[in-house]
């Protein structure tokens, strides 16, 4: 497990927040495929929080595309540097993100957030800055739509209908179970929608969630553990 020092360079306000979110977004790209679904790595991020004792635990899982094994994990813990402040919200995670993302002992290849990429009231949710910080192609998978609207789609796994900010296309509500509620899928970086749904599809042989986020979610949870255990006051450990 990885401490993350505070950021130096972090933004002070939501004003500096948001100006970051400006200065990057133009630098996203939308026009490559990405990887074809199935072949190389893919790599689930996803954290968690204590919000008592001020951390933050991010988890990066790694499976072979093809199989769904695992083939590298890493984890990171830290303060959190931001406030939560809704659509603001990746300054909480990038640093610890970026930290677990470092510490894989092997490269990542596509990158699924828990969360959004174009899906965003600033069309730069979580996987968009990420993408752009790493350079890496990533997609954003989220469990619930955020303010966006859609119709359903039909009951068989695979359907999809567009999410939608007014006439804008921001992603798709994409059915990965039958009649379960569906997913939301948005493009983060260098990956395209239709790939980003195709990928999304084959993470998801059994259950709605991606295996990505299910296994980078169970992770990052025991490293929260871990982490608050280190810190309590009656731990027999020191504070790292």
């Amino acid at each position: 497990m990885t401490t993350v020092p505070m950021p130096a360079d972090r933004p002070a306000t939501e004003e500096q927040a948001r100006a970051v979110q400006d200065a990057l977004r133009g630098r996203v790209v939308l026009d490559e495929p990405g990887p074809p679904p199935g072949t190389g790595r893919v790599t689930g991020v996803d954290v968690a929080y204590d919000d008592e004792r001020d951390l933050v635990a991010a988890a990066a899982v790694t499976l072979d595309a093809a199989t769904l094994e695992v083939v590298a994990e890493a984890t990171a813990v830290g303060r959190v540097s931001f406030p939560y402040v809704p659509g603001l919200l990746a300054f909480r995670e990038i640093p610890t993100v970026l930290a677990a993302l470092d510490s894989l002992s092997g490269p990542p290849g596509l990158v699924v957030c828990d969360g959004y990429g174009l899906a965003h009231p600033r069309r730069f949710g979580l996987a968009s800055h990420l993408g752009v910080l790493t350079g890496l192609p990533t997609v954003g998978v989220a469990k619930n739509p955020f303010t966006f609207a859609y119709d359903d789609p039909a009951r068989q796994r695979g359907s999809a209908s567009p999410l939608l900010a007014g006439d804008e296309e921001v992603g798709r509500a994409l059915r990965t179970r039958d009649a379960v509620k569906p997913v939301f899928v948005s493009v983060g970086h260098r990956v395209n929608l239709d790939n980003a749904c195709a990928h999304t599809l084959a993470l998801t042989p059994r259950y709605r969630l991606p295996e990505t986020t299910r296994r980078a979610d169970a992770l990052c949870r025991r490293a929260l553990q871990e982490a608050t255990i280190r810190h309590s006051p009656t731990s027999r450990y020191p504070e790292s």
